[in-house]
This record gives structure tokens, sequence and C-alpha cells, in this order.
């Protein structure tokens, strides 16, 4: 049995990649001396940068089943065409076909080449051995670590009159979860199953959807009406030894590069909410300031620390808001 990582990336998020691909290294002990497998999914064609990078790696390679690809984009694009009204929402927002169709590609691990694997978004830092999600992957076919199950709203329509008469109020509370990490195993979502899905959105099951977490919200479909078995170790740990993951938590404490949350260290940080843009300019020497901001600049020039920018300016919040100037300028139409 084949055990690896994917992470779904581009040049866009360059930086976070390296940052990512270090931190594994650094962090997650698989216990063999070996740095795990590593496969990039690619979110578009856009990948010089990444490709240049993969060269310095052996351990990493770039997904390369078009197939594999196209069925799922295919899969996505069926999935929302059961939908009665997102087509036609996006295109009123000025969205052409699928909204960020790329991000579905993720559902590309389930037909890799890992027998059990572990998804990470590229904005995310392994901080810890990921030993136990794999061995927990022997038990159960999906298994999580987030607290997404406290906030349903960016992950279905709550809305929708039909959301509990499809899922009880008890499951939405303790299987949802956040799409940016989880584990599972290959082929678990083969044609039959795929048909299955479909088959049962189009009998009006769609309208739980949410379309605008197109990808996150389809994957929690997927795995709830699957039947599959899945875990949470969030909600299965003991509430004292639970670690958070999210950058919008304020407390994490920092100890030789690692973050810590009551003691215990976390196993990842997800950059969730800050975009791509932000940590590319930071990386250019732009003296802009986030949270846990040291952590990501630790590991994204962990090889190459001589590279690491050296900020002359007093740093700016990453959300302050615009200068007087800035928003003059976005009035005349010269900023954007």
């Amino acid at each position: 049995m084949t055990e690896g990582i994917y992470v779904l990336a581009n040049d866009i998020v360059y930086d976070q990649l390296v940052a990512f691909l270090n931190s594994l290294e650094a962090n997650a002990d698989t216990n063999t001396g070996k740095h795990y497998p590593v496969c990039i999914v690619p979110y578009d064609n856009r990948l010089e940068k990444v490709k240049d990078e993969v060269k310095n790696r052996s351990n990493v390679e770039i997904f390369a089943d078009t197939t594999a690809i196209e069925r799922w984009e295919d899969f996505a694009t069926q999935v929302w065409q059961t939908h009665p009204s997102t087509f036609q929402t996006w295109e009123q927002n000025g969205i052409t076909g699928v909204y960020r169709l790329g991000m579905h590609r993720r559902f590309c691990c389930f037909d890799g080449p890992f027998d059990k694997f572990i998804y990470f978004d590229a904005d995310i830092l392994v901080l810890n051995s990921l030993n136990y999600i794999f061995q927990q992957l022997h038990q159960n076919d999906f298994v999580v670590y987030d607290f997404q199950y406290k906030d349903p709203t960016h992950v279905y329509n709550v809305k929708s009159n039909k959301l509990l008469d499809i899922f009880p109020l008890a499951r939405i509370n303790s299987e949802i979860f956040c799409a940016g990490m989880y584990g599972s195993k290959k082929g678990i979502f083969n044609q039959e199953k795929r048909n299955y899905l479909l088959s049962q959105l189009k009998q009006d099951e769609a309208e739980i959807l949410y379309m605008n977490a197109p990808d996150q919200t389809i994957l929690n479909y997927m795995v709830m009406k699957s039947g599959i078995s899945s875990y949470n170790f969030a909600l299965q740990l003991p509430e004292n030894q639970r670690t958070g993951c999210c950058v919008t938590s304020p407390h994490f404490e920092v100890r030789d590069n690692i973050l810590y949350d009551k003691g215990y260290p976390l196993t990842y940080i997800h950059y969730i909410g800050l975009s791509s843009g932000l940590f590319t300019r930071v990386c250019s020497g732009e003296n802009i300031d986030f949270p846990y901001r040291e952590i990501f600049l630790h590991y994204r020039y962990l090889y190459e620390p001589d590279k690491r920018p050296k900020f002359k300016s007093k740093p700016k919040a990453y959300n302050a808001p615009p200068s007087l100037a800035t928003r003059i300028l976005r009035k005349l139409g010269l900023a954007s």
C-alpha cells in the first residue's frame, strides 16, 4: 500500500508551495528516514516555476493523468448542471462556466498513484507528524482534522428547506469539514458511485449545494451521501488535546518555528482567507504583516535563507484600510 501527499498548485501560489514542501520535509516524520512522495495536482497550465521546483526534489512529481483531470472536471460540470440557478448566477457575476473549476481538480486524488493519501491546499504549512492520520485510514475511508462543523454556511446552502431532509441536523453538526485538508483512499468514488451521486442531485437535492465554495460543497456532499466512514480528530480527541489549524486563531504559541495550542503542536496551519498575492508581495520584499508571518517565511526560505527578504520600511497590516491617496487614485481609476 503506497502512502503519499497531494497538493493543488500552480505558479500563482509558488511561494506558498515552496513553503509547504519545505514544512512537509522538515516536520512530517515517516519513521523511515525518507520523505513522503508528493504529487502536485495542477490547478491550471501555469506551471513554469512549479516545474523548475520539481526538478530539485526527487520525491515530488506533477500529476499528469489528463484523462483523470478531464473526468473530474466533467463530473463537477455535471454536478453544477443539476443545480437550478448556479450557472445563471455565475454568469450574472461575469463568471463563464464552472466557478473556480481548477479547485475541483483536488478530486483527482481519488484516481491518483497513492493507495492512501493526505490532500493539502498550498496555503498550508505542515508542523507535525502525519503518521496518525495515515493510521486512522486503516479504520476509516475519510479523515479530517478541522472545525468547519461549527459553521455550515460555507459548506451548504443553509437557506434551503431541503437541507435537513437530506442530512439531519446532527449530521450537519458533526460531519461537515473544510476541503483544504483531508486523508482518504484511492478508488472510493468510482464511476458507479459518481453516477449514483448525480442521480440523487437530479432529484432536487442540488439546491443544497453552496455555489460560492463549489469544490468544498461537492466534496462534503460526496462523502456524506455515499455513506463512507468518516472521522474528524477535532471531534474525537480529548478536548484539551485538540489543536486549532486556522490562521485566524490568534492564541497559538511559537516555539522553534512550530505553533502550539494548549501545549500541543499543531498538525498544520492553514492560511485560509489570505490571498496568494499577499505572499508574493511579501516574498518580493514588501513589508506587509500578517498572522504567523515569521513561521511562513522560515519555511519558505528554509533552504535558501540568504534570499529571505530584508525589510527596511515599517510593516503595514495586511488588512489595513487603503490610504487617502490610494482611495483617491482608485476613484480616478488610476489604481486597483
